[in-house]
């Protein structure tokens, strides 16, 4: 099949030029990594050369708030992504799919994540050595420690309380995607009630 013929080729060539660990982190943890501009700007032309398209899709995101040290916060986000590896000549494909998972304070944790997502499928795509390589970017940070844990019941309700808040149609699936697919089963009920009120008042479907 064409697309495994363009993945091999696209890793014999990397396997000549590879791609080098020029970035450094400096926050702490002292290490050397590649950076994800390192990877696109080494794999673009190989890719376009052996007409090989790699094509994002995100089937999960989730993303939670954690306290620092120095009483900031730090938005955490993992995502769950699919890429299709097709091969331009003949629509052949393999999927890859890998998590990724950035922490940011301000509000590029889904950009790093998506980045760590693609950054490591690649490699194990291409078999790109990953020694000493696996942190999703160059930032160390540090996080409160807590033997705390947020109560299941708790959760649940602050998220009943959202469902139920939903002004529209919209404004209920808006609210749906944010809340973890882990919690969806418990809150049906909860979700399919605020629709049918929804229903009833506005008119919409």
């Amino acid at each position: 099949m064409s697309v495994y013929k363009a993945i091999n080729a696209v890793q014999l060539e990397l396997s000549k030029v590879g791609i080098t660990k020029d970035r450094r982190n400096t926050q702490g943890a002292g290490y050397n990594f590649r950076g994800i501009d390192d990877m696109y700007n080494t794999l673009s032309p190989l890719l376009s050369k052996h007409g090989l398209c790699i094509l994002p899709r995100v089937i999960n995101r989730d993303c939670i708030e954690r306290p620092t040290k120095t009483g900031g916060v730090l938005f955490y986000t993992t995502v769950e992504v699919e890429f299709d590896f097709v091969s331009a000549e003949d629509g052949t494909k393999h999927i890859v799919k890998t998590f990724g998972e950035a922490m940011d304070v301000s509000d590029k944790s889904t950009n790093k994540a998506m980045s760590a997502a693609y950054k490591y499928a690649v490699m194990q795509a291409f078999a790109i050595p990953t020694e000493g390589d696996n942190d999703a970017d160059a930032h160390t940070h540090e996080v409160k420690t807590t033997n705390q844990q947020p109560n299941i019941n708790d959760v649940l309700i602050d998220f009943q309380s959202q469902i139920e808040s939903a002004i529209s149609i919209d404004n209920l699936l808006q609210i749906w995607q944010t809340i973890p697919r882990i919690h969806h089963k418990a809150l049906e009920q909860a979700k399919n009630k605020t629709k049918a009120r929804l229903t009833k008042s506005t008119g919409e479907e």
